[in-house]
């Protein structure tokens, strides 16, 4: 067997590529769901009375959604497992919002 460095160099720059993208686009969803937590939790604690817009929180959920079904149709897990995650969070905290 012989050492081929080209085939190791795009073996490498492929997956590299692939590794960055994966982890930007989870990294974005992460940011995505942390949005309105802030806020939430202000509202919990007694440290704000301000709740976030409701369009921002529309839009948000709306494109949370997207990127669900998105991940269910490419059977890309890890994106569902985050998705469902922080929709269980969220709902979490709104519901002791609601039940305070």
């Amino acid at each position: 067997m012989t050492f081929n460095v080209d085939t190791l160099r795009t073996f490498i720059s492929t997956q590299l590529a692939r590794v960055s993208s994966d982890t930007i686009g989870w990294l974005a969803i992460v940011f995505a769901q942390c949005a309105t937590i802030p806020p939430i939790l202000g509202l919990l604690f007694g440290i704000s009375d301000k709740l976030p817009s409701l369009d921002v929180v529309v839009f948000l959920w709306t494109s949370l959604i997207l990127l669900f079904v998105k991940a269910l149709i490419n059977k890309d897990t890890l994106i569902i497992i985050t998705i469902s995650l922080g929709f269980m969070i969220q709902a979490g905290l709104m519901g002791f919002l609601i039940f305070k």
